[in-house]
């Protein structure tokens, strides 16, 4: 017998739909392939008018977020010739980073971030900037295609100028898979769905809340189906979105979720969490 057997599970991530696939059906569930991630593209307008902006009028803080969004301000400054400027801006600026790709991103330039959020969380990037004093404090915040208007409304309300930098944009994916994952949610045939990446916790969401749904969506979520992250930052996403029960592993990969999910459903207790221990269980955290 599998730890899914009779599960209806879902994943929101269309470039794990094979993994995702066989994982399920190995262990005794049905898989539901329903994307929630679209396009991707550089505004290179945008992009070229902030980086020549940063290497004239330095800040006092830049907060990098993401390992390969920290390498495309990078490869898009040597695109532009300023590559050189935009690294000596950097040397000389105080960096939070958030998370251990940020670091080894920063670390292949010879660059040390200030402060760092090791737990891989904009919560964790804040809680060390307000250890500094942040009124009146320019601040330039990289993003990765996923606007996180939480840390840029925190930093403002602590009278800092918040300048944020969007090397990628997501683009809204379909909403025909859309709809019908949260259909399915609020009906009740899903037990679990799993997010693989922050912005489909975003889109998801937002497409709820264009349809009037988003209330109904939480409830949904709240009462039956199981949220499931791939890691913590996605766990973060759907957090910020008030889902208030998020399965999510320790370990950041699809296989880590999927066993962790097996195993709450077959102690089948929504009200404790699971704590940790070698194996890869999944923590069950309430915002």
């Amino acid at each position: 017998m599998g730890k899914l057997d009779g599960k209806h599970i879902a994943v929101t991530g269309p470039r794990c739909a094979e993994e995702f696939t066989r994982m399920v059906v190995k262990m005794g569930g049905q898989p539901f392939i329903y994307p929630a991630q679209g396009t991707v593209y550089s505004d290179d307008r945008m992009l070229e008018e902030q980086i020549r902006e940063l290497t004239v009028k330095p800040v006092d803080w830049l907060v990098l977020t993401t390992g390969i969004g920290t390498e495309a301000l990078v490869n898009k400054a040597e695109e532009l010739g300023l590559r050189s400027e935009l690294l000596a801006v950097m040397s000389s600026t105080r960096i939070a980073a958030r998370g251990y790709k940020t670091v080894n991103a920063l670390r292949k330039l010879d660059i040390a971030p200030t402060v760092k959020a090791d737990d891989g969380t904009t919560d964790g990037v804040y809680r060390e900037l307000a250890e500094f004093p942040l009124e009146g404090a320019r601040i330039a915040l990289q993003l990765y295609g996923d606007p996180s208007p939480k840390i840029s409304v925190r930093l403002r309300e602590a009278g800092a100028e918040c300048v944020e930098l969007m090397p990628y944009i997501h683009v809204m994916p379909d909403t025909g898979p859309l709809d019908e994952l949260i259909s399915r949610c609020i009906a009740g045939s899903l037990n679990a769905v799993v997010f693989t990446s922050t912005v489909q916790a975003r889109c998801v969401f937002h497409r709820a809340r264009e349809t009037g749904q988003d209330e109904l969506l939480l409830r949904a979520f709240e009462d039956g189906v199981v949220a499931v992250a791939v890691g913590k930052v996605t766990a973060e996403a759907l957090f910020e979105e008030k889902v208030v029960r998020v399965l999510y592993p320790e370990e950041e990969r699809l296989g880590p979720s999927l066993v962790g999910v097996g195993r709450w459903f077959e102690d089948n207790d929504a009200e404790q969490s699971v704590e940790l221990d070698a194996a890869p269980l999944i923590n069950t955290v309430s915002n």
